[in-house]
């Protein structure tokens, strides 16, 4: 890959961030390649400027992600339309999206600029919040979208549609509608099924049901889903991958329907899906 700028997204709340911000901006300058950093990287760096986030997905041809599931989150996020590849380093913790160690930082880096890598394209969702007609709120997400009750301890009701046929009232604590990509995520510690990324589908996970018998429901990728919050309640949500929340009230509709965006994660032959889950959920080695 002939790339002619990297931007580099990064947490700055782990220890050695600095110092490797410090390393791979020197490494890929070396290199002759330009380097786009965010306003945290650089104020982290000490030096001036820096873009806003929603700019440096415009400017660059890669991100770099250093840090963990939710900063590649924001960085799917950012890529958005423009689709630009994304490289994810996992800096510590529970990573199903990062792909690189930081011990392999560089090694990965060079086979980046060789070609030696492949793209995985994963679905997103595409979410508007609709209030008496009009969108309030809308965004594109890569892991899911939840529909959940405030702080007090009473349920909320939701009624759910799917290509605009009712299918059921939902009591409970909400609901998780999720990519094959967040079935790892929420919708898993909430009792939902693993889903390989490759399957093109969606998945509605009830949190807490007061009826046991409304379980995980997985629809086709191209199913239309409307969330109607029909109960009187105080402080319910939509949040969307954890990192925009959003108050909705009575009457208000969450449509949710696959984007025609796609997340591009870069990958290597050698790494395998499966490889990823038996690591990261202690699964025997058979």
């Amino acid at each position: 890959m002939k790339s002619k700028s990297i931007g580099i997204l990064a947490k700055p709340k782990f220890p050695e961030i600095k110092s490797t911000l410090q390393d791979v901006i020197g490494w890929l300058r070396a290199r002759s390649i330009d380097v786009i950093l965010d306003t945290t990287a650089a104020a982290l760096l000490g030096e001036q400027g820096g873009y806003q986030n929603t700019q440096l997905a415009s400017k660059a041809d890669v991100l770099l992600v250093l840090g963990g599931d939710g900063t590649m989150l924001n960085a799917a996020r950012l890529a958005g339309e423009r689709g630009i590849p994304i490289l994810g380093v996992n800096m510590g913790g529970l990573g199903f999206l990062t792909e690189v160690r930081l011990e392999n930082l560089y090694p990965s880096l060079e086979r980046v600029f060789s070609n030696d890598f492949v793209l995985d394209e994963r679905l997103m969702l595409q979410t508007h919040i609709h209030r008496h007609g009009e969108t309030v709120a809308q965004g594109v997400v890569l892991n899911d979208v939840v529909i959940s009750k405030g702080t007090l301890a009473h349920m909320i009701e939701l009624k759910i549609a799917i290509h605009g046929r009712f299918v059921t009232n939902l009591r409970g604590d909400g609901l998780i509608v999720s990519s094959p990509t967040g079935s790892t995520a929420y919708s898993l510690s909430a009792g939902g099924p693993i889903i390989d990324p490759a399957v093109q589908s969606l998945i509605l996970t009830p949190i807490c049901p007061h009826t046991l018998t409304h379980r995980p429901l997985i629809v086709p990728g191209n199913a239309v889903i409307d969330v109607t919050l029909t109960s009187k309640d105080h402080g319910a949500m939509a949040t969307l991958d954890g990192q925009m929340g959003v108050a909705i009230t009575q009457g208000d509709t969450v449509a949710i329907q696959t984007s025609e965006h796609r997340s591009r994660l870069i990958r290597f032959p050698e790494s395998n899906y499966y490889d990823v889950l038996r690591e990261k959920l202690k699964w025997g080695d058979g």
